[in-house]
Formats: C-alpha cells, structure tokens, sequence
C-alpha cells in the first residue's frame, strides 16, 4: 500500500513576454511512491526541481507553473484524492493540514511577527476545524506543544522573542497539530547551528514515531538525510537520478552524481582535499540532449550524449538512471 504515487509527473513553468515565450522544464518525467510511516529525503543541488515537484504535491501549482503530464494520487485510508483534479475548496477543506501539511523555509514565512505564538494556533486551527469551545482548544493546544517537548511558556511570546531553533520547533508543531498523514519539510533547517538543528530533526523524527505518518524532507545537505531518511532520491536538472533506501545511497552509490554528493561530506580527520564537481547545473529552458548530467560526468560515454537513460530497477528499491548500470546487473 502507498501513501502517494506520482507517475510520469512533468511540470514545466511557462512564460510569455514580450513575443518571447520561455518553457523552463522543472519537473521532468518523475515517478516515485511515498510508503505509510516512513522518512523519504530528497536530495540535489538547487534548481534541480525539489521546490517544484513539492509545490505539485502539495497541491500549490499555480501559474506560470503548468502540470503538462502524470497523475499524484494520495491514498487516506478508504479514500482516495486525485491531486491534480481536486477543487480548491475541498483542497482546503479536507486535505491541507489534516492530511497534507507543510514546514516552510524558514520560520518567520509561518509565524505573524505581531501576533503571540498562540494566535497563530488559534488562526490555523479556527480556519479549517471551527473553535467551539475556547477553553479546549487551549487545553488541547498545550498538551500537543508538551508531547512534542515544547514549554507552554512560547505560547505567549512574539516570534521575536524566541530563538530560530524555537521558532523552527513551533513551525514544526503548527504543521503536525491535526497529526496529518504527510508532512512536507521544506529545508527544515536551513539558518541553524548544528547542535540546533539536531533538537529539530529529533523533533521531526520523534513526531513521526509517534504519529507513524510520513515525512517527505527536503533539502539538499547529505548529511541529514544520513541521519533521518529511511529513503533517498537524488534530483538532478528535474529528473531522478537515483533512488534507494538511504543505507544503500551512502554504501553503495551507483549513480556519479551520487558519488559526488557522498564524496563531498566532510570527514572527521580528514586532512585531503574534496574535489569539486566541474561546471555548473544546466539551465532547464534549453537542457543538454540525452542524459542531463553528461557535461559534467566524468565517466561520459558517447551515449550519453544522444540517449536519455532508463530508470532501471538494480536490486530491491534500488533505482537508478545511468547508462553506466544495467538493469538487474547487481
């Protein structure tokens, strides 16, 4: 059973100005399954997609965002939500927050830097769950801040008045308040000191341990994902590259982009030079032919110059997009 499937998405942003019209191909043939109670990472450099495909997801496309082609079908329980066809109303009536939620980059784009901490909860909730009685409400409020290892004091305070860690726990905690089946972090801790961003990641895996949702976590520093991801896709210029359970990714890279990314984390003692990877991520309005990532692959054959390479199955949910691997050859 899956959470989500998205099969063949593409989702390209296109504009016109000026008599000039400009396709920018974000997203670009992407299929993948979300499991029930499970860490899925997504991984890759900037620009390679991430944001989009979580707009598409999430239900958030909006123009000059275009979904061209593929299906995003969420699984609740008995029901089934066809993302790309459901109307807005119901999208927020029914899916946003209870089902669907969203940690955003940052958490000032979540909390009103002029309303206490416990207005926003008050705000979110009122807006899809009406407020009969204000006593519960508040009472049911406190007791999902302290399971989630919060003090009831921040309740209180401005925005202003917390640290950013604090404010990236209680961004975390407004998206986990009706306990929905997904939950969508977007570079949860981007900003942050490392020893902070370990009390939110603990924060985000304890919440799914608890609740046994799903966490789609997005960002593109490794090193989080080695420690958080039960999964991991690697993006690349709007196409999987490769994707397998994260014990996998880290021991056994098939794909270079990959090899690259597990290459450049730092190590502990290390004393050699990383090298770094040549040139830059293509520009997705007029992308390379064949496999994307052949002008800066070190291993480039001539075929991957022409042909765009399968997403070949290698071993159980081991899956990979290069030329170099042959299907079931491991």
């Amino acid at each position: 059973m899956t959470l989500l499937s998205v099969q063949n998405l593409r989702a390209y942003y296109q504009t016109q100005a000026y008599g000039i019209s400009r396709t920018v191909r974000a997203v670009d043939g992407i299929s993948f399954d979300l499991l029930p109670n499970e860490v899925y990472g997504v991984a890759g450099e900037s620009s390679c997609g991430k944001t989009t495909l979580i707009k598409v997801i999430s239900g958030n496309a909006k123009p000059p965002l275009k979904v061209l082609e593929g299906s995003v079908n969420y699984t609740f329980g008995e029901r089934t939500v066809d993302m790309l066809r459901i109307s807005q109303s119901e999208l927020r009536r029914n899916v946003r927050w209870k089902q669907i939620s969203y940690v955003m980059q940052g958490s000032m784009s979540v909390l009103n830097p002029v309303r206490k901490v416990i207005k926003t909860f008050q705000d979110i909730v009122d807006t899809h769950e009406h407020i009969k009685n204000k006593n519960e409400f508040l009472e049911r409020t406190r007791t999902h801040i302290n399971r989630l290892g919060l003090p009831a004091e921040v309740l209180n305070a401005y925005p202003h008045q917390l640290s950013g860690g604090m404010r990236q726990r209680v961004a975390i905690a407004l998206a986990t308040v009706f306990q929905p089946a997904l939950i969508i972090a977007d570079e949860p801790t981007t900003a942050l000191d490392v020893v902070v961003q370990r009390g939110v990641l603990q924060m985000i895996r304890d919440i799914q341990a608890m609740s046994s949702n799903t966490v789609l976590l997005v960002t593109h520093d490794m090193a989080v994902h080695a420690n958080v991801a039960d999964r991991v896709m690697i993006m690349y210029a709007g196409r999987i590259a490769e994707e397998a359970p994260t014990e996998s990714i880290f021991n056994a890279p098939l794909h270079p982009y990959t090899q690259h990314l597990i290459n450049s984390l730092p190590v502990i003692g290390e004393k050699s030079t990383k090298a770094s990877l040549k040139g830059s991520p293509p520009n997705l309005a007029d992308p390379p032919s064949g496999c994307r990532f052949h002008p800066r692959c070190p291993f480039v054959m001539d075929e991957c110059r022409t042909v765009v390479p399968d997403l070949v199955s290698v071993k159980e949910r081991h899956r990979v997009a290069c030329h170099l691997v042959k299907e079931d050859s491991l």
